[in-house]
């Protein structure tokens, strides 16, 4: 097993009804601003009851809506502004994985006096973490179980065609209000999303080469049951409330740092996936079903250990060959994707072979040269998954 540093600080309140806590969780006579998406909280009426809550105690509290899918720095530093002029002191995110996403930019952005006026500089120091001394406190009312970023410190920003990573100690939520019941008007399509993100999430840290990490790896492992378990019902049954909990729990566990400890991870498929969204539009989770059969597929060999393990341990395949074996398991997880209605070729989205070069250029604009837990996965490399994933 690799040496790790695991800290995760965030405030899990899970279940139904739990968002009556949001009283004692947020701090009294705060200044709060809420961060909320494409309006969908205020349809649903979960703005209403958030207002409610926190109207319980004096609070002064104002709303900022419009985070977009794929949260945009331009929108963002709308909301910066409104945090420094209004003395905001801490921020509620009511929304899934983008405005959570926004929120931890913005949470960075307001108070740092040394970068106003370059906000930008803040989404370069990507993986290594923003040097910065202050973030503004927040919590976050999960409405869409995907990204995990309801338990983890790392967002991704749009800024034009580029999507940039923003790390920092400083950016775990305080809390995170988990309720499945909020879940259940979800659409199926995000809903399916929410499943194959969590599904890409499990496997970049865990289907690499083996390192003795073997309570990470059945931890994984249990993930990748459970949702193969519950996909197709949670997305046919939005309201069967075992199921969505589960897909809850899973997206929450998949990203907040416990299955990364100690073992090599492989975020490839998501270079790549998000130079695809960028470039299409296409939803981040449809373009990591698509890129991570065509990276097993591309390199089988360098993964050949652990696709194995995954064949025995996740889908029980334990006949023929290891070749055979390693066949039906990534067949079985295309059949999986399918089952929930997702598809996993480019071409089924109607995008072509013209999108191939744009991608490998973005790679390399944005360093991403070499990729992957070895670090072999060339631009050359990339080239030929994004053929594959035609």
């Amino acid at each position: 097993m690799l040496n790790f540093s695991f800290y995760n600080p965030t405030n899990i309140v899970f279940g139904e009804g739990q968002l009556q806590e949001l009283d004692n969780l947020v701090p009294k006579n705060a200044n709060v601003l809420i961060t909320y998406g494409g309006g969908s909280a205020k349809k649903t009426g979960l703005l209403d009851r958030v207002n409610a809550e926190l109207a319980k105690s004096e609070r002064t509290v104002i709303e900022f809506g419009g985070i977009p899918a794929n949260p945009r720095f331009d929108v963002l530093m709308e909301a910066v502004k409104v945090v420094r002029d209004e003395k905001i002191d801490f921020i509620l995110a009511v929304g899934g994985g983008s405005v959570i996403d926004g929120t931890k930019f913005i949470a960075i952005a307001a108070p740092n006096k040394e970068y106003e006026g370059r906000e930008r500089e803040i989404m370069n120091f990507g993986f290594a973490g923003v040097p910065a001394e202050s973030s503004v406190p927040f919590g976050t009312v999960l409405t869409l179980p995907a990204t995990g970023s309801e338990m983890n410190n790392g967002a991704v920003i749009s800024d034009g065609e580029d999507k940039l990573v923003v790390m920092s100690p400083l950016n775990f939520p305080k809390f995170s209000i988990l309720d499945p019941e909020i879940t259940f008007t979800l659409p199926k399509t995000q809903v399916a999303n929410g499943v194959v993100d969590t599904f890409i999430h499990t496997v970049e840290q865990y289907l690499t080469f083996p390192a003795e990490g073997r309570f990470q790896d059945r931890t994984a492992e249990g993930i990748l049951q459970t949702l193969i378990e519950i996909g197709e019902t949670t997305v046919n049954e939005p309201e069967n409330y075992d199921a969505r909990a589960n897909l809850v729990w899973c997206s929450t566990m998949a990203l907040n740092g416990l299955i990364s400890a100690g073992v090599p991870q492989d975020w490839t498929t998501h270079m790549i996936g998000h130079e695809l969204t960028a470039l299409t539009g296409l939803d981040h989770a449809k373009t990591l079903a698509v890129v991570q059969l065509a990276n097993w597929k591309v390199r089988r060999a360098e993964k050949r250990e652990k696709l194995i393990q995954y064949a025995e341990r996740v889908w029980d395949l334990r006949e023929g060959d290891d070749d055979e074996r390693i066949n039906q398991a990534i067949a079985k997880t295309e059949e999986f994707f399918h089952s929930i209605g997702m598809a996993t070729k480019l071409s089924d989205y109607e995008i072509d072979a013209d999108i191939i070069d744009r991608v490998v250029a973005n790679l390399e604009k944005h360093g991403m040269t070499q990729l992957s837990e070895r670090g072999d996965v060339t631009l050359e490399v990339s080239r030929k998954m994004l053929e594959t994933a035609l």
